[in-house]
């Protein structure tokens, strides 16, 4: 039996539904059950290993559909400068080596080669890019040897990429990849598929899974059908990571689902069993799928993470300190929680807050943390493992509107932090009991403008340093108990057995 749980991509600012995926495999890896993890998206901005070594899989847990029609297993990058120079005919006239870009250059006119490094004091390289008279012509893609190329030609003064070619270990060409705009043709030995949906399904019927074999979907949009029609004997269920419908655009008689969801909500005869992180989504979609579809399908509450142990502090918490910890995204609200600190900074003198993330929105919260000269009592920490980080602060902070579970806020909870957070499902209601270990906030962000937002949740900061719950810690503590990962797994269990026996 294995189990196959299907995503799309992966970065360095991952999203909770990856983080969800690696909390996953330790439980499973624990449990000795054979598992993979599915990454369907084209990836060519480094070497799919170090993404997800960096987040947690191992590298024979992980499965590129593209690298899979080759023998070359996921592997770290080892493919060096030095083997590249050796691959290429002419001979290097002079390199420039800045950071993680060392450049080739080649006789005649603007022809080079860029390297980029995995690393800038190693000649290690992820990629390569081919330049013959100042046009880019190919780029070569390595780990331990050259995993795939893209090929280059002129279109309206830019570049355009109209072929890739995957290889075997020994170089020679596995299959090709055809692109014209949206269009994509993939041409294998012994058979031809004219769309990248076909191309999944391919890939699906190459597993030949059988009856004990399990398909988890984490993300399907737009890929449903191909896998559902070639999965054949195995199980397959869905992972819910966040709100599956609008509340706004439901009533009575109709419901708009989560269009991440819908697909797999309308198939319900073909799902083995839907995964909620939270018994309270769990309720609510029970009740939805029989109002509704008329339906009573197998759904069951188990976490998206668990908690190896409760965390104490080393030493005494710091006093006065906050942390958030999220991707620094639009939709997880930072700005307010640095707008709503330095309110709170004027009652609070001695407050000190710490945001550990990356993303998007990072250059913006320097800016405005820059603008409110608040430097010295606001910190961008940047990414960093916070396993042993929490327990050092006092108060966990989350400006989301919307969380399918958490895993910053559980994490926090096992650290024992007080927390403060929207009233709004899931994640919060889990793991903050107001006024025991810190403050649900109403919202209605079609009522309120940013600032009413903002004064509210500085005011609880305040109320929370200066006359917070008597026990929050303890409280938090008591919260994570029931997600320590002895429990989690037996949850995982459970499932897998009732699965494995209909």
């Amino acid at each position: 039996m294995t189990i196959y749980n299907v995503n799309f991509g992966i970065g360095w600012a991952s999203s909770g539904v990856e983080y969800a995926q690696s909390y996953r495999a330790k439980l499973l890896r624990e449990l000795n059950v054979s598992t993979k993890f599915v990454f369907l998206e084209f990836i060519n901005n480094e070497n799919i290993q170090t993404l997800t070594e960096n987040i947690g899989f191992k590298d024979d847990e992980v499965i590129w559909l593209y690298q899979y029609f080759t023998d070359i297993p996921v592997a770290p990058t080892t493919y060096t400068v030095t083997d590249i120079v050796n691959d290429i005919a002419e001979s290097v006239e002079r390199e420039t080596h800045e950071g993680k870009i060392k450049r080739l250059y080649l006789p005649g006119e603007q022809n080079f080669i860029t390297c980029y490094l995995k690393y800038a004091d190693q000649d290690i390289v992820d990629r390569a890019e081919f330049v013959v008279n100042g046009m880019l012509v190919r780029k070569d893609f390595y780990s331990y040897v050259r995993t795939f190329s893209e090929y280059y030609a002129p279109s309206d003064q830019k570049a355009k990429v109209y072929m890739r070619q995957f290889y075997n270990e020994d170089g020679t060409v596995a299959y090709t990849e055809y692109i014209d705009g949206q269009t994509n043709m993939y041409d294998f030995p012994n058979n031809k598929l004219y769309s990248r949906e076909a191309f999944i399904a391919y890939f699906i019927e190459q597993l030949n899974l059988n009856s004990e074999d399990i398909v988890i979907l984490d993300r399907a949009t737009e890929v449903g059908q191909a896998i559902l029609q070639n999965i054949g004997p195995a199980k397959i269920g869905v992972v819910v990571h966040a709100e599956h419908f609008s509340i706004n655009a439901t009533d009575d008689d109709h419901i708009l689902w989560n269009n991440y969801y819908e697909y797999q909500f309308a198939q319900h005869d073909e799902i083995d069993f839907y995964i909620t992180a939270t018994d309270l989504q769990n309720q609510i979609l029970t009740e939805q799928f029989k109002k509704y579809l008329d339906a009573t399908p197998r759904i069951v509450t188990i976490p998206v993470g668990s908690v190896h142990e409760l965390k104490q502090p080393n030493a005494k918490r710091r006093p006065y300190s906050m942390i958030s910890a999220s991707r620094l995204a639009s939709e997880k609200h930072i700005d307010w929680l640095v707008r709503a600190a330095i309110i709170a900074k004027q009652s609070v003198p001695e407050l000190q807050f710490d945001i550990y993330g990356e993303g998007g929105q990072k250059e913006t919260l320097r800016t405005l943390i820059q603008e409110h000269h608040a430097q010295e009592f606001i910190h961008l920490k940047g990414h960093v493992k916070l396993d042993d980080v929490y327990a050092n602060y006092k108060l966990f902070v989350s400006g989301s509107t919307s969380e399918g579970f958490g895993l910053t806020l559980l994490e926090a909870v096992g650290s024992g932090l007080g927390m403060i957070g929207f009233d709004v499902n899931y994640g919060n209601p889990t793991f903050i009991r107001n006024e025991q270990n810190g403050y649900l906030i109403p919202i209605d962000v079609k009522e309120e403008s940013t600032d009413e937002i903002v004064a509210r949740y500085a005011e609880q900061i305040i109320r929370f340093f200066n006359d917070g719950p008597s026990e929050p810690h303890q409280v938090s503590y008591q919260l994570a108990r029931p997600y320590l990962t002895p429990d989690v797994q037996q949850q995982w269990q459970d499932l897998i057995s009732e699965v494995s026996h209909d």
